[in-house]
């Protein structure tokens, strides 16, 4: 961690019912990331242990929504939020993806920062890009970040929305979506 929250230690699920992001995935996606975080609305969706969520909010983020079909995995977000003293600065959901989407969407929310960080080889990530772009929850400049096992398949494009940038880290990929100007 770091900003607010440096030197933090986040609690995690334990066994392998989820994949943290390496320290050196994380450090790299914040790299890229900075010019964006000032005051940003970010989800988190798989968010797992709200890592990714929490340090943008420890960065500078105006606010975090974090996501999860796990209930470990929501109790784990919410002692990590109070843990690094940002409870007041997230919500957390529990449910399926797209389920949390559209309930976003109904209540007008829009978001500038969007982390995408599913399980591995699931195919999960193309149906969400879509899902993301009907259900209309993001900003005018937004950037989407994308974690993926190397050999997932994913599109260079879909409707508004492009690839900006990919970074390869051993057997992970990271993907980039940006507005398609």
């Amino acid at each position: 961690m770091t900003g607010s929250a440096k030197g933090l230690k986040l609690h995690t699920l334990e066994g392998m019912g989820t994949r943290p992001t390496t320290d050196r995935v994380r450090e790299n996606l914040f790299n890229i990331l900075a010019p964006y975080i000032e005051n940003s609305k970010v989800l988190d969706l798989f968010a797992g242990s709200g890592s990714l969520g929490i340090e943008a909010l420890s960065r500078g983020a105006q606010s975090a929504v974090f996501s999860d079909s796990n209930e470990k995995c929501i109790d784990i977000i919410k002692r990590n939020l109070q843990h690094v003293k940002l409870f007041e600065k997230g919500q957390v959901f529990l449910g399926e993806a797209q389920l949390i989407l559209k309930k976003l969407s109904q209540h007008g929310e829009k978001f500038d920062i969007i982390f995408l960080d599913p399980p591995y080889r699931k195919g999960i990530i193309p149906p969400i890009l879509q899902f993301l772009e009907e259900n209309d929850v993001l900003e005018d400049r937004f950037i989407i970040s994308a974690e993926s096992d190397i050999d997932d398949e994913l599109p260079e494009s879909t409707g508004g929305m492009v690839v900006s940038k990919v970074q390869i880290y051993g057997k992970s990929k990271l993907t980039f979506y940006k507005r398609n100007i």
